[in-house]
């Protein structure tokens, strides 16, 4: 008897775990299978409103490929390894450049004849990069720079604004027909697919670069952009570029873009260029001032 209802028993243990496990399974998988997709906010017109005041949160401006920490972004050789060069030795770790992930799978698929013009940018970068004297940054790059960006958006019209260099960016709706000219910003024409919107960009100039690392592209270059709300607080932000001067293949970047949450959010005056006035046009002064890297001296006391 005691043998009989000791099977019993663990018969029912065993059939008790099953049946839990089972449920366990059918709460958790779907769960999971069946998470509700998030729903944006309408405009008046019924698509997402992607209206406010956006910021990446990323390392992409300095390089968009995966990258360690150095020193500086110019460099020279030093006794037991690169140093930072000496126009920005003062800098200290000011000038460093943090590590990164990257916003690119792999490296990037460079012609060879690009790739060295690529690593000459990167070793010329104190007199190359665009950022530097303040020109308009380009597409994708104003997208992921250090500073907020802010989209107004109506049914009938939807601009882009940056707080970088005053940018702006008009999206059309309506495709205007080809771009009059080559520019920094390209031209923007959208169109929605589902809850995204899709902006393909062209026209543009090649003299802005994608980063701080010396990638570049050619006037051929074309980007289509996409942007989906992904949460209230986030917008999940894709580009892919495609360059056939340039690169052997089309390749895409990837982020995220947050929603600023202070209360008084808002766009703020960075207009750049008269901060480099200086550096531009410094040297057609009457007396031009000197450009000598100097170290600080304590002031003598007056007599």
């Amino acid at each position: 008897m005691y043998t009989v209802l000791r099977n019993m028993f663990q018969k029912m243990i065993v059939m008790s775990t099953v049946a839990v496990a089972a449920a366990l399974a059918i709460v958790a998988l779907p769960a999971a299978a069946q998470t509700p997709t998030y729903r944006a906010p309408r405009t008046a017109d019924g698509k997402p409103d992607l209206n406010g005041i956006w910021q990446a949160l990323n390392e992409a401006n300095y390089d968009i490929e995966a990258h360690v920490a150095r020193a500086a972004l110019a460099l020279r050789p030093g006794p037991y390894g690169p140093v930072p060069a000496a126009p920005v030795l003062a800098l200290g770790a000011v000038g460093s450049v943090p590590p990164g992930v990257g916003v690119v799978d792999g490296e990037l698929p460079y012609k060879p004849e690009a790739l060295a013009k690529k690593k000459q940018n990167q070793q010329n970068w104190l007199t190359l990069d665009p950022e530097i004297k303040c020109y308009l940054p380009g597409v994708p790059r104003a997208t992921y720079m250090p500073y907020p960006f802010q989209i107004l958006q109506s049914a009938s019209a939807m601009v882009i604004v940056y707080e970088y260099a005053g940018a702006v960016r008009n999206i059309f709706f309506k495709d205007p027909g080809p771009p009059p000219v080559d520019s920094w910003m390209g031209q923007s024409v959208g169109h929605w697919e589902g809850d995204t919107l899709v902006v393909d960009v062209k026209g543009f100039n090649d003299s802005s670069w994608f980063d701080r690392a010396g990638n570049y592209h050619s006037d051929a270059l074309h980007v289509v952009e996409r942007y989906t709300r992904t949460s209230p607080d986030v917008i999940s932000y894709e580009a892919t570029i495609d360059d056939p001067q340039v690169f052997t293949r089309s390749w895409k970047m990837s982020m995220p873009l947050y929603r600023r949450q202070e209360k008084n959010a808002q766009l703020l005056d960075f207009k750049c260029p008269e901060f480099v006035e200086e550096l531009l046009y410094g040297q057609w002064r009457k007396k031009p001032l000197s450009r000598e890297a100097t170290e600080p001296r304590p002031t003598e006391p007056r007599p």
